[in-house]
């Protein structure tokens, strides 16, 4: 299931406060575009909340995952802070050519 793929990729422990922000968003996009269209979206937050609380302690980024989940369903509905990560070269082709696989 989609949700549990979510939960242990935002699960690698201690990172910074922004790439947990910017993973936690990631993750809720991820999770809330594989809800099927007829679901219950507050009864699925509340489920994804109680499946994902356990690995809060040890992840930030799955705390910012549970975050948005419980900010989506409290009253009054206010718009959750969801954004992409700035984009960023990340060196093309000359950063393959530079990684050489053992012969």
């Amino acid at each position: 299931m989609i949700l549990e793929r979510t939960i242990s990729q935002l699960d690698t422990g201690p990172v910074a406060a922004d790439t947990a922000r910017q993973m936690g968003q990631l993750g809720y996009m991820q999770w809330i575009a594989s809800l099927p269209g007829d679901a219950d979206y507050r009864r699925a937050a509340l489920d994804a909340f109680d499946r994902a609380a356990p690995f809060m302690v040890h992840s930030p980024a799955v705390a910012e995952f549970c975050e948005l989940l419980l900010s989506s369903v409290e009253r009054p509905l206010t718009p959750l802070p969801l954004s992409l990560p700035p984009r960023q070269r990340r060196g093309g082709a000359q950063a393959r050519r530079a990684v050489r696989l053992p012969l």
